[in-house]
């Protein structure tokens, strides 16, 4: 059966960029080295005699802007990049929207099974093999680093994220296959400073899932029936990666 005259159908959809760009001055974490990153340098110019013609190198850290984090990530011993196939690649998209409970908490708060519940209600349940995506409008605020973080004067962050219940609720009752969110950490800052640890994070990925963290424009796309494609470069051992990631939807 051929699928080319889907293809002409998806031409005519609406499709969302949920990556954000990388420059030389796009934020990453704070614990990675300075001068971790070296976009575009020039190897080979359009002047050398061989042939004409521009090659660039490219030095980044594994978690650089849009990236997918693999379980070696977090644990020696565990899989990278290598173990996942391309089935991870294309998957329907659920997009939960944090914001009402954002403005009315603040940013110290984290999504509960009771929040996904009341998603259902309205939205119908959530299907086995979905990614499903936190909404907090966060990616709004990117390229500031220190908005990213939302330091206080004491430099403690202040994130909205994930909460550990939310999570196993997703992966062990709902069958899903992917979570991914805007911020940089997995976990809501109050949850991860009350942990001293990315307990969130940590339990993904020794539980062999995958995430997708520093999305953007998720306020963009409909809470279902799109369909989400992430891809990420061949890297055996990866960490992680940064990654492309879109929305299609009718």
């Amino acid at each position: 059966m051929s699928l080319w005259n889907e293809l002409e159908h998806l031409k005519n959809c609406t499709w969302v960029e949920l990556s954000h760009p990388l420059t030389n001055e796009s934020p990453y974490w704070a614990g990675i080295p300075a001068g971790s990153v070296d976009l575009c340098r020039t190897v080979f110019d359009y002047d050398e005699e061989m042939l004409s013609c521009r090659i660039h190198t490219y030095k980044f850290p594994g978690q650089f802007g849009t990236h997918v984090d693999f379980p070696n990530h977090f644990t020696p011993g565990k899989v990278g990049a290598e173990a996942y196939s391309t089935d991870y690649m294309a998957m329907p998209l659920c997009v939960i929207d944090l914001t009402p409970k954002i403005a009315t908490e603040g940013p110290d708060t984290a999504i509960s099974v009771a929040d996904i519940e009341a998603w259902e209600a309205e939205n119908g349940r959530i299907p086995e093999g979905a990614f499903v995506a936190l909404r907090t409008d966060w990616s709004h605020r990117w390229p500031d680093n220190d908005a990213l973080n939302n330091f206080d004067e004491e430099g403690g962050e202040h994130c909205p994220g994930w909460s550990m219940e939310a999570v196993q609720f997703l992966y062990e009752q709902r069958g899903i296959k992917m979570n991914g969110h805007e911020t940089f950490d997995t976990d809501a800052s109050f949850l991860a400073a009350e942990a001293d640890d990315l307990a969130c994070e940590r339990w993904i990925l020794d539980h062999g899932h995958l995430q997708v963290e520093v999305m953007a424009n998720l306020d963009k796309v409909p809470a279902t029936g799109a369909i989400i494609f992430v891809s990420w470069p061949r890297i055996e051992g990866a960490t992680g990666l940064p990654a492309r990631v879109v929305a299609v939807f009718e």
